[in-house]
This record gives C-alpha cells, sequence and structure tokens, in this order.
C-alpha cells in the first residue's frame, strides 16, 4: 500500500472512491474535490491499457489536499479492511472493474478476480463499517440478448451475453443481498458507453482518432449499423454526483407478486445512466471525421461476440428521482475528446 499524502480529518464528507485513477473515477474525484469533499481514491494501476494516461489523469489531482492516493487492489481483503478502518470513509462510489467486453472472452477469470471478488471486499468494509452509502458502476452491457428498445432498468436482465456482463449483473445482486440483510444503502448505475476527453484508449474514440490521425485504417464492426447511446464523462459525473447525494431507499409498495427488478423492500436502486439518443456508429465516425478534418479508412467488421447491436437508455427514473437527464450531443463531446487529444499527444511523449 502505497500512501502518497496524509488524510485529513476535518472534512465536508469523506469520499472512498475505487478506481481513482481511471476515467470516471478520476473526473469524479475532481468534482468532488472542488466542491470540498475529501476523497480517499484506490487504484491498482494495472496495464490493462497503457498505464501512463492514469498517471497523467491522477497527477491533475495527486497533490490537492484533500485527497490521499493508495496504490492497491480490491482482491487484497486485508488492505481493504484497512482503508475502512483507517479513513473512516462516509460513502463509497465503487468504479474499479475490469472493463472490456471483448477482452472478457479471452480473459475471463481476471473478471471473476476484480469485479465479484473485489466488489465483495468493498461490501464487506461498507458492511462492518456502517457507510451512509455505496454507489457502484453497472453497465448497460447487463442488457445483453434484450432487444425491448429503449433498455428499462424495470425490465428483466438475465440473458448477458459475456463475461464483463455477468459479473455487473452480479455486483447487482450482491449489493441487494446486502441491502436486504445490513440495512445497507446501495445504488447501482447502468452506464452507457462513456466518452470524452481522459479516456480509455481501449475505446472506438480514441482508438478511431488515433488511427485515422495515424493514416491507418479503422476496424468497423457490424458493418457500422449498431447503435450506441453515448454519454459525455461530465454528465455521467453529474449523475454520479447527484445519485451519491440521496442515499437508496426502500420502495414502499413494491410487491413480491409483481417484483420490480430496479427497486426492492430493502435501500437497494438501480438506474440508467444515459443520453437516451442513440447514434449510429458511422455517424459517430463521421463526427470524429469532421472534428479532425480528415476522412477515415476503414475495415468493415461483422459483429463480434459478446457485443450487443444497439443501446439505449430509458432514464424515466433519473429524471424523476434526481431531476435529471444527460444532455451533451455527440458532436459537441468529440470535439471536445478531439480537441483534448491533440494536447494528450505532447504530454503523453
Amino acid at each position: 500500500m502505497v500512501f502518497y499524502k496524509k488524510y485529513i480529518i476535518d472534512s465536508i464528507m469523506k469520499v472512498l472512491i475505487t478506481g481513482s485513477a481511471g476515467f470516471i473515477g478520476s473526473a469524479l474525484c475532481l468534482q468532488l474535490l472542488k466542491r470540498g469533499d475529501d476523497i480517499i481514491g484506490i487504484d491498482n494501476h494495472n496495464d490493462y491499457y497503457d498505464p501512463i494516461i492514469k498517471e497523467l489523469r491522477l497527477k491533475r489531482h495527486l497533490d490537492h489536499a484533500s485527497y490521499t492516493h493508495l496504490r492497491i487492489d480490491l482482491s487484497d481483503r486485508e488492505a481493504i479492511e484497512q482503508v475502512f478502518t483507517h479513513y473512516k470513509p462516509n460513502q463509497v462510489v465503487n468504479l474499479a472493474a475490469q472493463a472490456g467486453v471483448r477482452y472478457s472472452i479471452e480473459n475471463p477469470l481476471t473478471y471473476i478476480n476484480s469485479n465479484i471478488v473485489g466488489f465483495a471486499h468493498i461490501l464487506e468494509g461498507c458492511r462492518n463499517h456502517k457507510i451512509k452509502h455505496l454507489v457502484y458502476a453497472s453497465s448497460s452491457s447487463v442488457y445483453g440478448a434484450n432487444t425491448q428498445m429503449p433498455f428499462s432498468v424495470h425490465d428483466n436482465v438475465d440473458h448477458p451475453l459475456s463475461l464483463y456482463a455477468a459479473s455487473k449483473k452480479s455486483n447487482e445482486l450482491m449489493a441487494h443481498t446486502y441491502s436486504n440483510l445490513y440495512n445497507l444503502p446501495t445504488t447501482g448505475l447502468r452506464f452507457f458507453t462513456v466518452y470524452g476527453p481522459w479516456g480509455r484508449p481501449d475505446m472506438a474514440l480514441f482508438k478511431f482518432t488515433k488511427a485515422i490521425l495515424e493514416d491507418r485504417p479503422i476496424e468497423v464492426f457490424n458493418y457500422g449499423k449498431h447503435r450506441r447511446d453515448f454519454t459525455y464523462i461530465d454528465d455521467i459525473v453529474e449523475g454520479i454526483i447527484r445519485v451519491l447525494d440521496k442515499p437508496a431507499s426502500s420502495n414502499s409498495s413494491w410487491d413480491s407478486k409483481k417484483p420490480d427488478p430496479a427497486t426492492s423492500r430493502a435501500p437497494w436502486r438501480l438506474y440508467n445512466i444515459g443520453r437516451n439518443y442513440p447514434v449510429e456508429l458511422m455517424d459517430y465516425i463521421s463526427a470524429i471525421e469532421k472534428a479532425l478534418g480528415k476522412k477515415a479508412k476503414m475495415n468493415m467488421q461483422p459483429l463480434q461476440p459478446g457485443d450487443v447491436p444497439d443501446t439505449y437508455a430509458n432514464v424515466d427514473d433519473l429524471v424523476k428521482n434526481f431531476d435529471y437527464k444527460p444532455k451533451t450531443s455527440v458532436e459537441v463531446g468529440v470535439n471536445n475528446f478531439v480537441d483534448w487529444y491533440l494536447k494528450y499527444l505532447k504530454l503523453a511523449k
């Protein structure tokens, strides 16, 4: 365990964020630090993708007086327990996970250790230390074989198409168990294709932009016909914060004879966070071409195993309970990414 900064005891709110050098985690740290919260960040800095970008993300908030960074793995039960015991957080946001649908097909056991065993350690820490609210990342991938659009949290999701998706569905079930047994408020957020500055290098926007600039062809799966509910990073972070500030509560009208998959008698909730506006992949590529002022060379490929053809988020519950709906258009978001990426190329040298 590496301690970068002594934790400050007097705080507005002490929030433990896992995956704090990750795409979403680092962006969340910045916003919570801006509003005055104290943050304990955990990240294992693995090499699933180039760790340089993790170090550069972290650099943005590493030296903040109210930030403490710990390089540990969620699978290390003893280290996780020490974090809860020593730092005594009030709230937890679990964003650490082994990501990637395609990677999960070739490396399934990696997902068990990180996404299931690691999450169990977080749940145990929350239970033993009376955490006020656990918010955790789920994924639109849990909708799997579902084809009813838009995807609703009130629909059944028992047919995942990858182990990554299955691990996220498992997290939702595990969280419900702890909410039911220990009255731990937990909220799962199903993110829909998050993109933007400081994004993951294994995601399409990063890969496409890099390849186009280098005059290399891009791999376009499902012949460019699938649609994604692309959701900009700032919108995701705002959604997380709104949810974090309102701990999950029980649904007093929950009916065990007609069980609602998104709520419970226990303090447990699920929400989609997506723009509620699916965009075809070819239109996404066109936005990148326009931002770069350069046409892409394309290798058209069939739909890959584990991928779903379309995603489309129903966010009615998010609007109803938090008066919030992501709003950034793909054109604006892609332009922001390209502006950032051209600067990042100089930083990463």
